[in-house]
């Protein structure tokens, strides 16, 4: 899998603060758990079904600077919320979501874009399971999809505290929405972000938030 905004955008907009424990579901190539190693101290877990994104997150991980930190599982999430036997601080996930669309053909594509293999109401049941009870779920979801989550998550007790709407121009509509769970009710934190200039340059708040991740970002 390849680098997307997505993942850029989630890594860089949570803050781990004084998680010491941290999952990031559906791993890919390990890149959101590298972005919040860079910005904690925390021990962090990753778990993927897929071999190729297990075996190369692994090696990512392994010559990072903070390999000592990191522990890839090579595991559904279903099964690793039933055994993990411990509970997380922080769990982060860039999910599959595509469940309105028709399926691509390649089959790796198809279980990190496909809610299959991992269904909304299986993310919200295991995260229910692994999640601290003052922890943070954070994940990110097209706009569509998002309001279907948050609705589905908060039927289900787990509560959003906070939204940050994606707008890749300011003259469009909103793209994606990140979002911030937690167990207990309270008023939703929401703002709005936009990625680019009617130039396509970067804009100062997507400069400002990922530029801890780029060189020569501008």
């Amino acid at each position: 899998m390849k680098v997307g905004t997505d993942a850029v955008l989630l890594g860089s907009w949570v803050q781990p603060g004084l998680a010491k424990h941290i999952l990031d579901i559906g791993t890919g190539t390990g890149l959101i758990a590298l972005m919040l190693a860079q910005k904690s101290t925390a021990q962090i877990d990753a778990v993927d079904i897929d071999e190729s994104a297990y075996t190369q997150a692994k090696e990512n991980f392994r010559i990072s600077p903070w390999f000592e930190r990191l522990h890839v599982f090579h595991r559904t999430f279903q099964d690793f919320s039933e055994s993990a036997g411990k509970k997380y601080d922080l769990i982060i996930t860039n999910p599959p979501y595509f469940h309105h669309a028709s399926k691509p053909s390649e089959e790796a594509r198809s279980n990190a874009r496909h809610n299959d293999q991992l269904s909304f109401e299986e993310l919200i049941s295991g995260i229910k399971k692994i999640l601290s009870g003052e922890g943070r779920f954070c994940l990110i979801l097209p706009s569509k999809e998002g309001l279907e989550f948050m609705d589905l998550a908060q039927r289900n007790g787990l509560f959003c505290h906070s939204m940050m709407r994606v707008k890749t121009k300011a003259d469009r509509n909103e793209k994606r929405l990140m979002m911030e769970f937690g167990f207990h009710f309270g008023v939703m934190w929401d703002q709005e972000m936009v990625v680019q200039k009617e130039d396509h340059s970067y804009t100062d708040e997507y400069i400002n938030m990922t530029k801890e991740y780029f060189i020569g970002l501008k």
